[in-house]
């Protein structure tokens, strides 16, 4: 070991720390210990400790190649998640090399084996004054051995790139490539009282106060957010109360949980530490009066007013897994039910029969029902599509597979409404292919139709044919009843049956379902559970189940809850059509531009002012060259990057999905391009030959079913809707996520040699 480059460093160790070295964690809490202050013992792993491990190792190409694939000016979040648990993967399963073995267990030596340790980040700059990075860096509590705190300061190593802390660093202009880690290994020090306390109200630096906050147990329960703390405000002059909240705990009995003598104490503990480090400190703590431990001091933050709302909402990305659990239990057992129940109130309420204040009243019912959803939609269902995430990072860090979406499989065989839908349209295709006849007569009449016909109509049409196609029209009309009432592109699928047809038609003509669908059994749901909860041992056997169950319920929800308010929609969009069909009966009403919501208003006024003037609703007709079919001014490049999502090499043309008139365009073996697979479009993936999408991230629907199906995905391609036009002949490589137009280099090749 070079003496001029540790690997360890104990906390007690003579000299000044360098934060470069120790990081800023470590730093402040060794000087904090040579200043007389009570700081749990430890040690510290070193920068250079951690730099050794990324060289040994060879992480650092794998850094780069998830950063280097494009700008991250140019990645989605999900995508940036993406890179982040594969780096997070590529730390877990990379064992230290037997110098950092011996290191680690040099430092254990302070302790007996059966010491409880905190294994905690220290990276360069965090709890600085100006970049706190408090909760962006992983801490592993409660670790016992060797092994144990070998596989936790690999997975603080590891939260040095996690997607929060990327992003973070990317908004204060931080080069993520230049960053370091240090660890804190230190003992567990848990009193029956713990917080956290600020020398200056963060809420108002200005005024000569502090605030003290507590709870019951250790401080990561206030941290983490898990219990509501006591909190007093004291001022800084007087050292008396200024006022004192009662947290709101269920087993609260509204006596202060400290006295007197302990808020004391830790005043004047803050007050020492400032005085120690010329600045404010916000600072963790636990035990009373003259039995205080000093967990944490870093500065209030004071230089960048906005540095921690922008932390703040990074940390949104990630709810904690008590929030998780709350989510779960309130959005599965209350908000789908009553989402679902509102739309099947809607769907069979008779507006027909509303006289025009009644009908007017329905309008801005379904309008303000879909406002207060979409709401809930983003407050709730969108931070708990997080389950999904939190049990990919749980089940890694546990199994630490060699595929890092191995865990993929435990969301197999849940019962999404996109998943049964598909299964009925796989049962009409299969209808129309035992009864060549009833085909024959649905492609007949999909050629001869001068406009888009009703299903009504069709049916009455295809009925006439004879031939047998009762069945096929019995089952499509429950199909229609229960899954096509919803919206794309801002229209009522029910009420345009053609392009499903049509893609009926094509799924018609498949064969048995190719190998690549049936699921390895290694990777069955079944299979995958016993292994998680094999590894976690029986002792956290039932924190394994929980996350499972979150896992697969958040998974289940991120299709269910789109599909549920895009029924509110489709009911909307359905009250504005029946308004306008009475509009224009009555006179009051012209034009025939499509409907949309941006009417709303003047429908419902006309309903209920005779007298108003005359509503025009402006032509829109579609081209029938859709938008992402014109490609932009300017040479096409040669090569697109983007996000490999599935693995596989596929050649074909291009087809354009923009609108739901391209959904009944797309023909067998073509490839799939779009902004993002959505869940009523999902039905056309067996059809293609590769799906390419402007959207990235490995856990989106286009990704997810190319995967299960052995299709070629590339996803996070910039532009690409624009870039790529109908016909466009392409190769792309899900292995590295690149997209080649025109013909491929050994093509071209050949060609040559001809």
């Amino acid at each position: 070991m070079d003496p001029d480059r540790p690997l360890l460093i104990s906390l007690d160790a003579p000299g000044i720390p360098d934060d470069q070295i120790v990081g800023g964690k470590a730093a402040k809490l060794a000087h904090l210990m040579r200043a007389g202050f009570p700081v749990p013992r430890g040690f510290c792993l070193t920068t250079w400790a951690y730099e050794a491990f990324v060289i040994d190792a060879r992480i650092i190409p794998a850094i780069r190649m998830e950063l280097g694939r494009k700008s991250m000016d140019d990645m989605r979040w999900e995508e940036i998640w993406d890179a982040a648990l594969r780096i997070r993967s590529t730390f877990l399963t990379q064992p230290l090399s037997g110098l950092l073995q011996t290191t680690v267990a040099e430092g254990l030596q302070l302790f007996n084996s059966s010491t409880r340790l905190a294994v905690r980040s220290s990276a360069v700059g965090e709890d600085s004054a100006g970049h706190s990075f408090a909760g962006l860096h992983e801490s592993v509590v409660g670790v016992r051995g060797t092994r144990a705190v070998e596989d936790a300061v690999r997975l603080v190593w590891a939260s040095l790139w996690s997607d929060a802390a990327l992003l973070y660093r990317q908004e204060l202009g931080l080069d993520p490539a230049r960053s370091r880690m240090a660890v804190v290994v230190q003992e567990m020090v848990d009193a029956d009282r713990s917080g956290v306390a600020f020398a200056r109200d963060p809420r108002d630096l200005r005024r000569d106060h502090a605030i003290i906050e507590a709870v019951p147990g250790p401080c990561r329960l206030l941290v983490d957010g898990l219990v509501d703390p006591d909190r007093w405000v004291l001022d800084r002059a007087t050292q008396g109360v200024v006022s004192w909240l009662p947290g709101q705990r269920e087993d609260s009995d509204q006596a202060p949980l400290l006295q007197s003598e302990d808020l004391q104490h830790i005043l004047q503990t803050l007050l020492s530490i400032e005085q120690l480090f010329g600045w404010a400190p916000d600072m963790e703590w636990t035990g009373r009066a003259d039995s205080l431990t000093v967990l944490q001091a870093r500065p209030v933050a004071t230089v960048m007013p906005d540095d921690d709302a922008k932390r703040s909402w990074y940390l949104t990305l990630r709810p904690g897994d008590a929030r998780l659990k709350a989510l779960r239990q309130r959005i599965a057992g209350q908000l789908i039910p009553e989402l679902a129940a509102a739309g099947e109130a809607f769907a069979s309420e008779q507006l027909d029969q509303l006289d025009n204040q009644q009908l007017a009243d329905a309008i801005e019912q379904r309008s303000q029902a879909l406002v207060k959803w979409k709401k809930i939609y983003w407050d709730e269902f969108i931070p708990f599509a997080h389950g999904v995430r939190r049990l990919a990072t749980y089940y890694n860090d546990v199994v630490t597979p060699e595929d890092p979406y191995e865990f993929v499989g435990l969301l197999r065989d849940q019962p999404l409404l996109a998943t049964q839908r598909n299964s009925v349209i796989s049962q009409l295709a299969q209808q129309l292919k035992s009864n060549p006849a009833v085909r024959a007569a649905v492609e007949e009449l999909l050629t001869s139709q001068t406009h888009a016909l009703p299903w009504s109509s069709f049916r009455d049409a295809l009925l006439q044919r004879g031939g047998g196609a009762e069945e096929f029209v019995h089952t499509f009309d429950e199909f229609q009843e229960r899954f096509l009432d919803v919206t794309f592109d801002h229209e009522r699928l029910r009420e345009h049956a053609g392009p499903l047809l049509r893609n009926l038609v094509e799924l018609s003509r498949y064969s048995d379902p190719p190998e690549d669908h049936r699921v390895s059994p290694s990777h069955a749901s079944a299979t995958l559970e016993e292994k998680l909860l094999v590894a976690v041992g029986s002792e956290r056997r039932a924190e394994a189940i929980d996350m499972i169950e979150t896992g697969r319920v958040s998974w289940r929800l991120r299709d269910d809850d789109n599909l549920l308010v895009s029924r509110l929609d489709s009911q909307c969009l359905r009250a504005l059509g029946v308004a306008a069909t009475r509009l224009r009966e009555l006179g009051r009403l012209t034009g025939d531009g499509h409907l949309d919501d941006s009417y709303l208003a003047r429908l419902v006024c006309g309903l209920r002012e005779p007298a108003t003037a005359v509503i025009t609703v402006e032509d829109s007709t579609k081209s029938d060259v859709s938008q992402s079919s014109v490609r932009p001014q300017g040479e096409t490049p040669r090569q697109l990057i983007g996000q490999p999502a599935s693995p596989g090499i596929a050649t074909g043309v291009v087809r354009c999905i923009s609108g739901r008139d391209d959904l009944g365009k797309f023909r067998r073996g073509e490839i799939l391009v779009c902004d993002a697979i959505q869940p009523t479009m999902t039905h056309l993936v067996p059809l293609a030959g590769g799906i390419i999408e402007r959207r990235g991230g490995m856990l989106i629907h286009g990704a997810i079913i190319a995967r299960e199906l052995g299709i070629p995905c590339v996803n996070g391609v910039r532009d690409v809707t624009k870039i790529l036009k109908n016909g466009d002949l392409v190769t792309l490589d899900g292995h590295l996520g690149i997209v080649t137009v025109g013909a491929a280099d050994f093509d071209l090749e050949i060609g040559g040699v001809h």
